[in-house]
């Protein structure tokens, strides 16, 4: 069947990608501005959010095509590994180790809030609209939650182990997009106000902010004015580590996908690509930050890491379409308090154990965005603490088949 013709008024790649990079510069540059009504303005709203929420009301307006798009799938696959490495290349191995095992117990506590929070929204829609979760829509619900503690892989998985009919998986795609998309959009909001959430759970931030100020005081003894030959080891760097990421990740998931079936490799996501290019990446540049490489950082390696998340924070907004909260209000009420679920518990065990909000913010973009959007929010607190995203989105990845399955049959239970 040819699909049907695209009603946006613009097409094209190539136009989409310079609108997402004026836009961009718009942002950065107003973001810039010392006095007047854009300083007000950003005081209230981060330029990381803008920079989401823009090319999403672009899509909404029929601006762009998101849907026939591969920006998305190159950001992803290119400029995310990418940044990876150049964000680890100044990283300080030792400090984040000593970051403790807060983090660790806020990851946990986010997958138990979203196996949780299925059972919670069912039961609710069900008493406040039957019609929503009759029949099969448990089912659906079983790939959110493989979304929501792994990633694509998981959500993958779950649809053909509860055999999820092919309508209702794509509703569920759309409430998965929009309610984790709108998440992920509170996290970035509250990235600038973490100390005052950190003064009321009575945190101790001194660890995160040890190494944001070693961080600091590393790029400013070793800062110069990038040479050419700087550049271009950073571009080498970056883009040739992706290379080898993706050369590497082939093979070794086609090896993976011929060892007996017996083996459940693919539990936990081990065929997946992108798993792979992501460990590798962020492999390379934590090994690079072990040698001299390490000093190109003074010459803004973790800055031209960020222009090319900025990017895939982009792709990711232009693929909202915020006019879909409106078309199916119901089964997004569900994701809604779904997620809700999740944020409480959030709140909550983060309030009891003082864990501060970066612990709490990427312990859940770990969960609900995976390995694409959890170093994006830990950027959001500093480049340096993007690898901590990383490896929690990796153990996302182990747990999510079967923390899915599992939520699954709760879910088949309480249907039947």
């Amino acid at each position: 069947m040819t699909p049907a013709a695209s009603t946006a008024l613009i097409t094209n790649d190539a136009v989409i990608l310079g609108l997402l990079a004026v836009t961009l510069g718009a942002v950065f540059w107003t973001a810039s501005r010392p006095s007047g009504f854009w300083h007000k303005f950003y005081s209230y709203v981060p330029a990381l959010l803008m920079c989401y929420l823009v090319p999403a009301i672009f899509n909404t307006v029929g601006l762009i095509d998101s849907s026939g798009s591969g920006l998305y799938p190159m950001a992803r696959d290119y400029l995310l590994p990418s940044a990876l490495v150049l964000f680890c290349v100044a990283m300080d191995f030792g400090a984040i180790v000593r970051l403790g095992p807060k983090a660790l117990i806020m990851f946990l506590t986010g997958t138990v809030g979203v196996m949780l929070g299925a059972v919670i929204s069912l039961v609710a829609i069900g008493i406040i609209h039957p019609p929503t979760v009759g029949g099969e829509t448990w089912r659906g619900m079983t790939t959110i939650a493989g979304s929501w503690i792994g990633g694509g892989a998981n959500q993958a998985a779950m649809k053909e182990v509860f055999q999820v009919d092919a309508n209702l998986f794509g509703q569920f795609i759309a409430v998965d997009v929009i309610v984790a998309y709108f998440w992920m959009a509170i996290l970035l909001f509250l990235a600038p106000r973490a100390k005052a959430f950190d003064r009321w759970t009575g945190a101790d931030a001194s660890a995160i902010e040890n190494l944001q100020q070693r961080m600091a005081s590393y790029q400013a003894e070793h800062e110069r004015v990038p040479s050419m030959s700087d550049l271009m080891l950073i571009f080498a760097a970056g883009i040739g580590l992706t290379g080898l990421s993706h050369l590497l990740a082939d093979p070794l998931v086609a090896w993976v996908q011929s060892l007996p079936a017996a083996w459940n490799l693919q539990d936990y996501s081990l065929d997946s690509r992108f798993f792979w290019i992501v460990v590798f990446a962020t492999t390379f540049g934590v090994l690079l930050s072990l040698t001299r490489a390490r000093r190109l950082e003074g010459a803004g390696a973790s800055n031209i890491g960020s222009v090319m998340l900025y990017v895939l924070i982009a792709t990711i907004g232009m693929q909202m379409d915020l006019k879909s909260v409106v078309d199916r209000p119901m089964l997004l009420l569900l994701g809604v308090i779904w997620i809700s679920v999740h944020a409480a518990l959030m709140l909550g065990v983060a309030k009891l154990i003082r864990a501060p909000l970066f612990f709490l913010a990427v312990g859940s973009q770990a969960n609900i965005g995976g390995a694409a959007s959890a170093p994006v929010v830990a950027s959001a607190f500093h480049p340096a603490l993007a690898p901590v995203g990383v490896l929690l989105a990796v153990l996302g990845y182990a747990l999510g088949t079967y923390c899915a399955y599992i939520t699954g049959l709760m879910l088949q239970a309480i249907a039947t």
